[in-house]
């Protein structure tokens, strides 16, 4: 018996991999988090699946979960929402499953921040702009952040920042950030990337919080900041240059 943890993608139900999808298909028991997995993933499931939406169950229910398919001998799907290797919840899983003598593997997932890029249709590394992306979020309650990950040391860096689970704290982020990346500097709220109710609202740090409270995002939301997003006039990347000698290249 074997449980699959599996990134489910960012919310449109194509946006998954082949392999994901194939272990949907065959396992008798399928856990998934219904407030975030479409509900056309649960069609990939064979006939007669214990489906198990995990939204209101604590970690001892899922381990629960878990431990009676093993007595089964039934391997499990886990899908989660975006991919496994942030802001999962898989690690505290994983750790329970090591304890118990439960196999697992890993199914990586498309990122919620890849899809934000691909409705902006923004590159979030440019050249000469920012060279790096950092994936990070305000304290909350479930878990708070680690004294040396301030946003303003990241801010510092110059790359392009994606702030998860943090709409509700846009005006701070804006405060925060004005004094390191100017008042023009270009900002973008995606809300639901690759869902059905998908939206945009970009701006910069001195007018995104009036054009966010003209419709403002409750929850699924990502935001984006930093001037890769509103790139224009900058060099192209020496990849591709006629007179760049690669190995996959011949010389002359």
């Amino acid at each position: 018996m074997t449980v699959h943890f599996i990134g489910a993608g960012p919310g449109a139900a194509d946006l998954i991999t082949l392999r994901g999808r194939e272990l949907i298909g065959r396992c008798p028991v399928c856990l998934y988090a219904g407030s975030l997995v479409p509900a056309e993933m649960l069609g990939w499931c064979p006939p007669g699946a214990r489906l198990v939406d995990t939204a209101p169950l604590s970690l001892d229910e899922i381990e629960a979960e878990y431990v009676r398919a093993e007595a089964a001998g039934a391997d499990v799907a886990r899908l989660h929402s975006g991919d496994l290797s942030i802001y999962s919840a898989v690690a505290e899983q994983m750790r329970r499953l090591d304890r118990l003598g439960i196999a697992y593997t890993l199914t990586p997932g498309v990122p919620a921040f890849a899809a934000a890029s691909a409705v902006l249709g923004r590159e979030l590394t440019v050249p000469g702009v920012a060279q790096s992306v950092v994936l990070t979020r305000v304290s909350g309650r479930a878990s708070a952040m680690p004294a040396a990950e301030t946003l303003e040391a990241f801010a510092s860096t110059g790359a392009t920042l994606v702030l998860h689970l943090a709409i509700h704290a846009l005006p701070q982020l804006v405060e925060r950030l004005l004094p390191t990346h100017g008042a023009d500097c270009p900002v973008a709220v995606v809300v639901e990337a690759s869902r059905p109710g998908e939206r945009v609202i970009t701006g910069t740090l001195g007018d995104i919080l009036a054009r966010h409270g003209e419709a403002p995002a409750e929850r699924a939301a990502l935001i984006l900041v930093g001037r890769a997003l509103g790139a224009e006039d900058f060099r192209e990347s020496a990849l591709y240059d006629a007179h760049y000698q690669r190995r996959f290249r011949g010389r002359e």
